[in-house]
C-alpha cells in the first residue's frame, strides 16, 4: 500500500491564510466531505479546506487522519469550496447548500507534476531578533519555504538568492561560493555518509531447565519502536542493525483478536499451546493479554505536554517537520476537555505554548506550525521543563502525559542514559507518565529513548511515516494516552515433570529477579487502553531433544534436593502463569493466575493469533541468524504469516507480509 507522499512544508504564511478552524461536535455537519488521493485512493492527511463566499474565506477545516472534513452551522446559499496540500494540484469546486444541508462530497487531488527532488530554501534577510528566535526553536522566518522529495532520505540542498545579513554568523554546514552572478550565493552539498545510530546490545534468551530455574520473570512490553525502525530500513533497501531487533516490540506492534475482560479486570489472559512452526518438535506457548477497550467519547480529560526537540539535527524532512504533522493529527482528535501545553529545546529549553484548551486548535496548531529547527540539544531542560508544566496543570481524574518527540540526540547538559533515566523516574512518581515518540535515521538514538518510555511508566513508538502516526495517535489513541494498569509483570513456573526446558522469545532487557515479582516497589510496564500484549515460550518436553543436550550441566547439590514434588508428576498442568497488576491510582498489586494444561494443537489447527505471532517471531530470527531459528526460511514465514492474516481490517499484517518479501530480497 502506498504512504501519503512525505512532503512538508514549515511556511507559516500557508497557514495564516485561514482565519478558523471547525472541529467535531455533536451539532450535525452542513457540509461534508472526504478528501482522498487520486490513483491511490488513501486519505489525505491535514489538508486545509477553505468554504469561501464572495470572494471571502468563511470557515476553514483540516481533513482529519480518515480525510473528513465537516462545516457547520452554514446558512442555505451558493458557495465556493478550495482545497489546498503541498505537493498536490489545488482543488476548487461551487457546492450549493440547500435546506441546511449540502450533498456528501468525495474530493481526489492530484499529486503535483512539480519537480521536487531537491530541497530549495528562499529566503530574505535575517534579522538579529529572528535568528536568536530560531536559535530557540519558537518562532520561523516567515518567509522561509522548504520542498523536499517524496522518497527522500536527506536528499540533496541548494539556497537561492540568500543574501547575507551583516549581523548574522556564517552558517558553517554551508560553502560560500561565488559563480559570477550572485554576490554570497551558498550551496549545501549532500552530506556526507555518517551513521551514529545507537542501540543496545542484545544477549538473546538460552533455553532453562525447570530444575535450575523453574519461575521466568519479565515486564510487560508494549513499546512498538523496533518494528518501525525495521520498516524504515527494509523500505531503503537496507538491513536492520541485530541490535534494533527487539523480538516482543515486533510481535506487539500487532493486534491480536484476543477476547475483551469480562470480569471486571482491566485486562483479559489467553493462552495456547500449539506446534513450534520452526522446530516441530517443540511446542509454543502463546500468552495473550487484551486491555479493555474505551470509546474516545468517554476517554477521561488529558493534560499533554508537547516536548519537541527542535536542535539542528532535527532540520531534516523525516523528522520535525513529520513531527508537526503526527500532532497536528492529535490535536484534531482531542476534544475540547483536553488541553495543550507546548515545550521546545535546542540549546536551551522555552514554553511556546501554555496550557491550552482544545476549543482553541487553531492556536494550538499556529504555535505547532511555527517551531523551527537550529542550535545544539539540551533535552534534559526541556524534560524538566515539559514535567514542570504538566504539574501545574495536573488533573487528578485524568490522563497526565508528557509526549516526547526527538531522535534522541541528547549532546548538551544531562545526556548520558543514567543522569537521563534516574531523572524520569523522580518524575513519574508524580503522577505523570511520558510518551516517546522517534524520528529520523542517521543520529538516532535508540537505546536512549527506550530507557527513557520504559522509566516514564510510557510507551515507544518510532514514526517513520504518516499512516504511522495515524496508527498510534488516531487509531490507537486510547493505547497510547491512557494507562489502565501499571507496573505489570509476568511470572511462569514450569512443572519439571513434563518440561525439560523453555526459552522466552524477547523480552531480554524486561528480565526481572524472581523476587521483584512480588515487590511491589519493582516498576514494571504498563497496558494502555485497548493495547493487547503478546509473549511466547519455547518449550522441549523430550530429555532426549538436541536443544536439552546442549544445556551445560550443573553439579549434584550437596545439601539440598532438586527431586520434583510429587504433584508435579500427578497433575495435568505443564506450567503455571503468574500477572500481577496495580490500578493506575494505585500502589498495592493485585495478582490473577492460570494453569495450562499439557495439550498441544497441531499447527494447522492454532489460531490465526498463534501462527501471526510466531510468523512475526521467527521473521526476527531470521533478520537477527539467531541460533533458535531451526528450519525456518523467509519463504516459509511468508506462507505461515499470509495464511493468518484474519481480517486485517487497517492493512498491518499486508504491509508485513511485503516486507518479508523486501528482506528476502537482500
Amino acid at each position: 500500500m502506498r504512504t501519503q507522499p512525505k512532503i512538508f512544508v514549515s511556511v507559516l504564511s500557508i497557514f495564516l491564510l485561514f482565519s478558523a478552524f471547525a472541529f467535531r461536535t455533536a451539532i450535525p455537519c452542513t457540509v461534508s466531505g472526504t478528501v482522498i488521493e487520486k490513483g491511490t485512493k488513501d486519505p489525505v492527511i491535514s489538508a486545509a479546506v477553505i468554504l469561501n463566499q464572495n470572494g471571502k474565506p468563511l470557515q476553514t477545516a483540516l481533513t482529519d487522519a480518515d480525510g473528513k472534513f465537516c462545516f457547520q452551522n452554514v446558512a442555505d446559499g451558493s458557495y465556493r469550496l478550495d482545497v489546498k496540500y503541498v505537493g498536490f494540484n489545488s482543488y476548487t469546486s461551487n457546492i450549493l447548500v440547500k435546506d441546511g444541508k449540502s450533498n456528501a462530497l468525495k474530493i481526489e487531488m492530484a499529486a503535483s507534476e512539480q519537480k521536487v527532488d531537491e530541497v530549495v530554501i528562499t529566503t530574505s534577510k535575517v534579522t538579529q531578533a529572528e535568528e536568536q528566535s530560531i536559535s530557540y526553536g519558537a518562532i520561523a522566518p516567515m518567509n522561509l519555504s522548504f520542498t523536499a522529495s517524496r522518497n527522500a532520505g536527506y536528499g540533496k540542498l541548494r539556497n537561492k538568492n540568500y543574501e547575507r545579513s551583516a549581523d548574522v554568523a556564517p552558517d558553517p554546514t554551508l560553502d560560500w561560493i561565488d559563480d559570477g552572478n550572485t554576490k554570497d550565493k551558498k550551496v549545501k552539498t549532500e552530506p556526507e555518509e555518517f551513521n551514529t545510530e545507537d542501540y543496545d546490545r542484545i544477549v538473546e534468551n538460552e533455553f532453562q531447565k525447570p530444575t535450575d530455574r523453574a519461575l521466568s520473570t519479565f515486564s510487560i512490553d508494549v513499546d512498538v519502536a523496533s518494528y518501525g525502525i525495521l520498516r524504515k530500513k527494509l523500505d531503503a533497501g537496507q538491513t536492520p542493525p541485530k541490535e534494533s531487533i527487539r523480538l516482543e516490540e515486533m510481535i506487539n506492534y500487532f493486534t491480536y483478536d484476543y477476547p475483551e475482560p469480562t470480569d471486571g479486570k482491566p485486562f483479559s489472559v489467553n493462552t495456547e499451546m500449539g506446534e513450534c512452526p520452526w522446530n516441530q518438535s517443540h511446542r509454543l506457548l502463546h500468552v495473550g493479554i487484551q486491555g479493555k477497550h474505551m470509546e474516545k467519547k468517554n476517554l477521561p480529560p488529558s493534560n499533554l505536554v508537547f516536548l519537541i526537540d527542535v536542535s539542528g539535527s532535527m532540520d531534516m524532512p523525516d523528522k520535525l517537520p513529520l513531527v508537526k504533522q503526527s500532532l497536528r493529527m492529535l490535536v484534531n482528535e482531542l476534544s475540547a476537555q483536553d488541553k495543550i501545553a507546548m515545550v521546545v529545546y535546542a540549546g536551551s529549553s522555552g514554553l511556546v505554548l501554555p496550557s491550552t484548551p482544545c476549543s482553541q486548535k487553531e492556536k494550538i496548531i499556529e504555535a505547532l506550525d511555527r517551531l523551527e529547527a537550529g542550535g545544539s540539544t539540551a533535552g534534559a531542560a526541556g524534560i524538566n521543563l515539559a514535567y514542570k508544566t504538566a504539574k501545574e496543570n495536573l488533573l487528578e481524574n485524568g490522563n497526565n502525559r508528557v509526549i516526547l518527540c526527538t531522535d534522541g540526540d541528547f549532546n548538551v547538559g544531562v545526556s548520558n542514559d543514567a543522569e537521563l533515566t534516574s531523572l524520569i523516574e523522580k518524575k513519574r512518581e508524580e503522577g505523570i507518565f511520558l510518551s516517546v515518540l522517534g524520528f529520523g535515521m542517521g543520529n538516532y538514538k535508540d537505546s536512549k529513548m527506550e530507557k527513557l518510555a520504559d522509566k516514564g511508566n510510557g510507551n515507544y513508538a518510532y514514526i517513520d511515516n504518516a499512516n504511522e502516526a495515524k496508527k498510534n495517535l488516531v487509531t490507537q489513541m486510547g493505547g497510547t494516552l491512557l494507562t489502565i494498569a501499571k507496573d505489570v509483570k509476568i511470572q511462569v513456573e514450569f512443572n519439571p515433570a513434563k518440561v525439560k526446558a523453555y526459552r522466552l522469545i524477547g523480552y531480554e532487557n524486561r528480565a526481572l529477579a524472581d523476587k521483584d515479582f512480588n515487590d511491589d516497589k519493582k516498576d514494571a510496564g504498563e497496558i494502555g487502553a485497548g493495547v493487547s500484549v503478546t509473549a511466547l515460550y519455547e518449550i522441549v518436553t523430550d530429555e532426549n531433544d538436541a536443544s536439552f543436550k546442549k544445556i551445560p550441566k550443573t553439579d549434584a547439590l550437596k545439601y539440598q534436593s532438586k527431586e520434583n514434588k510429587p504433584v508435579a508428576a500427578k497433575t495435568d498442568e505443564m506450567l503455571t502463569v503468574k500477572i500481577r497488576y496495580k490500578e493506575p491510582k494505585e500502589n498495592t498489586s493485585k495478582l490473577i493466575e492460570y494453569a495450562v494444561k499439557d495439550e498441544t494443537i497441531p499447527l494447522t489447527k492454532t489460531s490465526d493469533n498463534f501462527r501471526f505471532a510466531s510468523s512475526v517471531a521467527s521473521f526476527g530470527m531470521l533478520l537477527r541468524d539467531s541460533k533458535f531459528k531451526g528450519n525456518f526460511t523467509f519463504e516459509k514465514v511468508r506462507t505461515l504469516a499470509e495464511g493468518a492474516k484474519g481480517k486485517d481490517k487497517e492493512g498491518y499484517r499486508t504491509e508485513f507480509v511485503s516486507l518479508i518479501q523486501k528482506a528476502k530480497t537482500l
